[in-house]
């Protein structure tokens, strides 16, 4: 075997193995599983957007140690993606429906963004991005909806919500939709998500709503780093007095953690142990229903029930 070829296997093959026990270590796989799942061919994947801003993806991209790359040169074959392929136009509206026809049962769909239902507000290559969904799914192995757009309906479907848009669950309600919501969802959830499918070849536990109970089974605030000083009563009154400054509890800001399932704080996000909680910010609750039509985002009619201690 020619040496630079052999040593091309070799540092291949140990980087293969890092991943794997790093994925292993990171969502509590079993490393012998994630090793032998490695070796199965590529799952073909379509990432189909409707009203989005492409945040879910851009966040999907930025996931660390390992991430994205790894698992398009690993585990799964992007097939189709508005933002990713290099191809377009026909080439790539040709590549996606060889594709239903040839992996059907085979291929993972990927939603992202609010559908619509009145079709003139989203067309692609001359066709509703409605019809496209549904005629996706059905032949889907699984179907994620990633981001709280195609989860809930998002920002698109907010009132007076003129493009009637729909959550991804609604336009198809007979077929079963892994719900990974957030504005966007952490990077880290959403792979996870997708590698125990891959590993398993089943879609993790969920819960009630259809969120994976492996990110989505506590809320942000049992997990906050801040949580201690809520339960002594101390919080801060803005976001730039003393309390503040010291790490104090954001309730009295209009923090939403105590009724938002996610994993900000017990993953943090990009391979940073940081949250928009740990940024200064309290949370605004993007990865629940209806977020957006709650009222103001950052402030709180009820107050806490506990009184700042003296210091």
């Amino acid at each position: 075997m020619d040496k630079s070829i052999e040593t091309f296997a070799i540092d291949r093959g140990v980087q293969l193995e890092s991943t794997v026990k790093a994925w292993a270590e990171k969502f509590g796989f079993d490393i012998d599983q994630v090793r032998s799942a490695m070796k199965k061919p590529r799952t073909p994947m379509l990432w189909l957007n409707a009203l989005d801003c492409t945040g879910c993806i851009e966040s999907f991209l930025r996931a660390a140690g390992p991430g994205a790359a790894d698992l398009f040169m690993n585990w799964v074959s992007l097939e189709y993606s508005e933002l990713l392929s290099a191809a377009s136009g026909e080439h790539a509206e040709h590549n996606k429906a060889s594709v239903l026809e040839k992996y059907k049962g085979e291929y993972v769909l990927v939603v992202e963004g609010a559908i619509p239902t009145r079709d003139e507000f989203l067309m692609v290559a001359g066709r509703s991005v409605r019809e496209e969904i549904m005629e996706a799914a059905k032949g889907a192995k699984a179907v994620f909806a990633y981001g709280s757009c195609s989860a809930w309906g998002g920002i698109p479907a907010a009132k007076p919500n003129p493009t009637e848009s729909v959550s991804l669950t609604e336009l198809i309600p007979d077929i079963p939709v892994v719900l990974v919501p957030g504005c966007p969802p952490i990077a880290d959830v959403m792979v996870g998500t997708l590698l125990h499918l891959l590993i398993h070849d089943t879609v993790p536990e969920l819960d009630k709503k259809g969120r994976p109970k492996m990110f989505y089974e506590c809320t942000v605030h049992q997990v906050c780093h801040r949580r201690h000083f809520f339960d002594e009563g101390l919080f801060a009154e803005t976001y730039d007095d003393e309390g503040a400054k010291k790490g104090y509890c954001l309730f009295k800001l209009g923090c939403k953690g105590p009724s938002t399932f996610n994993a900000c704080e017990s993953m943090g996000w990009n391979d940073v142990q940081c949250s928009p909680i740990g940024a200064g910010s309290s949370c605004i609750g993007c990865s629940e229903k209806n977020f957006w039509d709650k009222g103001p985002l950052c402030s709180r009619k009820v107050k806490a029930k506990a009184e700042p201690a003296k210091v």
